[in-house]
C-alpha cells in the first residue's frame, strides 16, 4: 500500500476490487497535521455502490492529502503522505476552501456588518418621522446598494403610480408591484432607474401582509453514491429502450395465505411480507422464460442467461438507492427467502454490505412500499433485461359477473429491455406472474 521515500511514507490507492481502475474519494478521516496510528482509518473510497475504508499502515503525522472529497483516485496513485517524524513540517495539502475577501465599502456584502460593541449597547435609534422617511432620496446602506423600502411609498388612496407602459410591462414580467417602488421623476413618476434600483437592491423585510421573494440558489455537489446512481441511471436511460407493462393483480388469496402463515408463526420465524412470495413467483416464471433472468452484454453482442436466480432488491437507504442481492433464490424456502431479504436490506441500510452483496443480480424487484402509486415506470438495472415494480395495494370493488365484491388489488409495473425482449414475450411473463400470485399455491408446486 505504501513505501518510504526520503523518510516520507506514501500510502497509495489500493486495488479495491477486480477490474477497478479508480475509486471516488468520499470521506477523509484525517487532515494534514493529524497524528494517526497504524490501522487508523484515514479515508473512505467508493467503487460502484460499496464503500471501502483505507487504513494507515504506519504511525505518524499526516502531511499531505492526495485529493478532495468527490475526486476520482486511480489505483496506485499517491493517496496520503505521512511523516514518521511527529515534528515534520506540514506541507500544503488538498486545496483549502477559498477565503472570502474582506469586505470593502464598495462591495455588496451579503450580510450586514456587525456593529461595533459600543453600538450594540447603544440606545435604540429614534424612529424616523414621516418627514424623514419620505425625504427626497432614501439613505443608502454602506454597500452603496439601497435596500428596498420596508414601507410602500406614500400615495393617496386609490392613486396609481405614474409610470410609462414600458416600465409597467417590465414590472409585470419581473413580478414587481409598482405601488411599492418610489419614483424619482416629476410628481413621483417612476423611471427605469427606479425600477432597476428596486430589482438590484437586496430584499428587505416584507410589507405587512406581503411575502418576501426568495432568490437564493443553493449549489450541492453530486458526489458519492448519488453520483454513481446518476451515472448508472443516465446510461441505462440513454442506452436501453424500455417497454413497460402494468398489470392488475388480485392478491386477496395471497394476502389471506400470508395472514394465516403469520398467525401461525413460531418464535424465531420471520414475519412474511409480500416480497418473499414475489421472489419465489419470479423463480417459477423465469424457469419458463430464461431471457428474463439474463444479462444483455451489448458490447459482446450476447444475451447471457443464468441458471441461478439472483434477485436484486431495490432498497432506499440513508445514503441513497442501493440494490442488495438475494443469491440463489431458486434454492431457498419461503422463510429463508424472507430472512435473506431482511438481512441484505439491513446491511445496505447500515452501510455494512459487502461489494459482492451489492452486485451480481440477474433480475430486480423494486417497491415504494406504502408510498407506491397506482403505477410506476421502473428503470431496468442494466445489464439485466427485466425489472418488476410493486405498487400500492388497495381494496377495490371488482365485478364478479353478478355484483361488485371487495378485493385486494395490487398493480405490478414491469419493464423489459426491448432490444432483446419482445412485447409479446413480456406480456406472457407478466401473465404468468399474475397467475402465480392470484393462485399462490402454484408458487409451491414443483415441476
Amino acid at each position: 500500500m505504501g513505501n518510504s521515500d526520503n523518510e516520507i511514507f506514501v500510502i497509495r490507492m489500493p486495488d479495491v476490487g477486480e477490474g477497478i481502475a479508480e475509486a471516488e474519494l468520499v470521506e477523509w478521516h484525517a487532515q494534514p497535521g493529524d497524528m494517526v496510528r497504524e490501522d487508523d482509518v484515514i479515508a473512505a473510497v467508493m467503487t460502484d455502490k460499496a464503500t471501502v475504508e483505507i487504513p494507515s499502515s504506519i504511525t505518524g503525522k499526516v502531511i499531505w492529502l492526495g485529493g478532495k472529497v468527490g475526486d476520482m483516485i486511480s489505483v496506485g496513485a499517491d493517496l496520503v503522505r505521512i511523516s514518521p517524524d511527529a515534528n515534520a513540517q506540514i506541507e500544503a495539502a488538498a486545496p483549502e476552501p477559498a477565503q472570502a475577501p474582506p469586505a470593502t465599502p464598495d462591495a455588496a456584502p451579503s450580510d450586514a456588518p456587525e456593529p461595533a460593541p459600543e453600538q450594540k449597547n447603544a440606545a435604540p435609534a429614534k424612529p424616523a418621522t414621516d418627514a424623514e422617511t419620505h425625504s427626497a432620496k432614501p439613505a443608502a446602506p454602506a454597500s452603496g446598494v439601497p435596500a428596498r423600502h420596508v414601507q410602500p411609498p406614500r400615495r393617496a388612496a386609490g392613486e396609481k403610480p405614474l409610470a410609462s407602459p414600458a416600465i409597467r410591462r417590465r414590472a409585470l414580467e419581473a413580478g414587481v408591484d409598482l405601488r411599492r417602488v418610489s419614483g424619482s421623476g416629476p410628481a413621483g413618476r417612476l423611471t427605469h432607474a427606479d425600477l432597476d434600483a428596486w430589482l438590484d437592491a437586496p430584499e428587505s423585510a416584507p410589507v405587512t401582509g406581503g411575502r418576501v421573494r426568495r432568490t437564493e440558489v443553493t449549489e450541492i455537489p453530486i458526489i458519492g453514491l448519488r453520483r454513481a446512481i446518476s451515472r448508472k441511471l443516465g446510461q441505462t436511460w440513454s442506452k436501453v429502450p424500455h417497454i413497460t407493462i402494468v398489470e392488475e393483480i388480485d392478491v386477496s388469496a395471497l394476502e389471506e395465505l400470508r395472514a394465516g402463515l403469520n398467525a401461525e408463526r413460531k418464535e424465531g420465524k420471520p414475519r412474511l411480507t409480500i416480497l418473499p412470495f414475489l421472489v419465489q413467483a419470479l423463480v417459477r416464471a423465469v424457469a419458463d422464460q430464461p431471457d428474463m433472468n439474463a444479462h444483455h452484454d451489448d458490447e459482446a453482442g450476447q444475451l447471457r442467461q443464468f441458471a441461478g436466480v439472483h434477485v436484486g432488491i431495490a432498497t432506499q437507504t440513508p445514503q441513497g438507492l442501493k440494490v442488495p442481492v438475494v443469491r440463489h433464490a431458486e434454492s431457498r424456502s419461503l422463510d429463508d427467502t424472507a430472512i435473506e431479504i431482511a438481512r441484505v436490506a439491513e446491511a445496505a441500510r447500515d452501510n455494512t454490505a459487502l461489494r459482492d452483496e451489492l452486485s451480481g443480480s440477474t433480475i430486480t424487484i423494486t417497491s415504494l412500499g406504502a408510498l407506491g402509486a397506482i403505477a410506476t415506470t421502473p428503470l431496468i438495472n442494466a445489464p439485466e433485461t427485466a425489472i418488476v415494480g410493486v405498487n400500492k395495494m388497495a381494496m377495490r370493488p371488482v365485478w364478479d359477473g353478478a355484483q361488485f365484491v371487495p378485493r385486494k388489488i395490487m398493480n405490478l409495473s414491469s419493464s423489459f429491455d426491448h432490444r432483446v425482449i419482445d412485447g409479446w414475450d413480456a406480456a406472457i411473463f407478466v401473465k404468468r406472474l399474475k397467475t402465480l400470485l392470484e393462485t399462490p399455491a402454484l408458487i409451491f408446486v414443483e415441476g
